[in-house]
């Protein structure tokens, strides 16, 4: 991990991870806001002030921000300035995603061009269930998915550190990135990890069957004023029973609920829920066009459509803009680093 400091690029040090976790711990509003711990991020930090702009450097002229600002709210607005001067002493363009409606704001009024890129979706667990006759479909597939013999459990850390169980998960990976076919890609700047230093903090549930693992849904904390936890990575082996994702979702909020959590949020769906009462001044009408298009007829690139509609099954109380940010006029080599930098393209 490396911090940049200051107005310049200048040098950089080592920022702990444990330092990142517990800023994001503190001032996280974000439901993504966890996904600034993901491996090959860098964080911006002014010394007068608490917090943090988490970003990458794409190719040779730009760093793409992932989130808005991770700081108190009187603070935000300075850390953003101070960003735009280190990457413009930097000589590099700054691309913004995923940000909230209040960073979507400040950069409207800093002339950035801001779009909506996609919805959030979040179901407030204090009255989840999945009884009445609008769940008749998930209940059946979950019943279907036991009566295929399938368990499901969550993954202790002492199994987690088990080299057979990790390869169980390595193997469904792997075969699950190849039944996606090589069109399908992964929003990569946007999705959660599994391993690495952090993920004891993550909740991790697996479904088993014949003695193996079928699949597993990951789990990261989420801060702030909307606090629970982020369904983040699901991956299933080929051959898993039918219902099996279903089954595990319903457990995992079950248990969060049990628990006290307040929200299970669903994250980011890019190029869905594209509202014209979402729209903010200045929005570029072409790249609206473009992102629509996309959501509509764009599966071979990425599965927006799906994954809709997993989500909508399990009745999202709480619907939420996301949006991009571009300095002052889009350019199409923008789209170009935007899309290498998420593996859209």
């Amino acid at each position: 991990m490396t911090v940049t400091q200051g107005h310049a690029p200048g040098p950089r040090d080592v920022l702990g991870q444990r330092d990142v976790l517990d800023v994001v711990r503190d001032l996280g509003q974000s439901s993504s806001v966890f996904l600034a711990l993901n491996e090959g991020n860098r964080y911006f930090t002014v010394p007068e002030r608490r917090g943090l702009i988490t970003y990458r450097p794409a190719g040779r002229r730009y760093w793409v921000q992932f989130t808005g600002a991770c700081a108190a709210e009187a603070d935000r607005a300075a850390l953003d300035h101070a960003f735009a001067a280190a990457a413009g002493d930097a000589g590099k363009r700054v691309i913004a995603v995923q940000l909230g409606r209040g960073d979507a704001e400040r950069a409207v009024a800093d002339h950035w061009v801001v779009n909506q890129f996609g919805c959030s979706y979040s179901i407030d667990l204090t009255v989840f269930g999945l009884r009445g006759q609008k769940f008749v479909k998930t209940r059946n597939m979950i019943t279907r998915s036991r009566r295929e013999g399938v368990t499901v459990s969550e993954a202790a850390s002492g199994r987690l550190a088990d080299p057979d169980f990790a390869a169980q998960l390595d193997g469904i990976d792997a075969a699950w990135l190849r039944n996606k076919g090589r069109h399908v890609k992964e929003l990569r700047l946007m999705i959660g990890e599994r391993g690495g230093a952090v993920q004891g903090q993550r909740r991790l549930f697996v479904a088993e069957a014949g003695g193996r693992v079928v699949a597993y849904i990951s789990y990261s904390p989420v801060f702030g004023d909307r606090a629970g936890w982020l369904y983040d990575l699901t991956r299933r082996a080929p051959d898993a029973p039918p219902g099996v994702i279903e089954h595990v979702f319903a457990e995992a909020a079950q248990t969060f609920k049990d628990e006290g959590a307040g929200w299970l949020h669903l994250g980011l769906t890019p190029f869905v829920g594209l509202e014209p009462s979402y729209d903010l001044p200045g929005a570029s009408r072409l790249l609206a066009r473009a992102l629509a298009l996309i959501g509509e007829r764009g599966a071979a690139l990425y599965p927006a459509k799906t994954q809709l509609a997993f989500k909508l099954k399990w009745r999202p109380q709480l619907v939420t803009p996301e949006y991009i940010a571009f300095p002052g006029r889009i350019r199409l080599r923008d789209i170009w680093c935007l899309a290498r930098a998420t593996n859209s393209l």
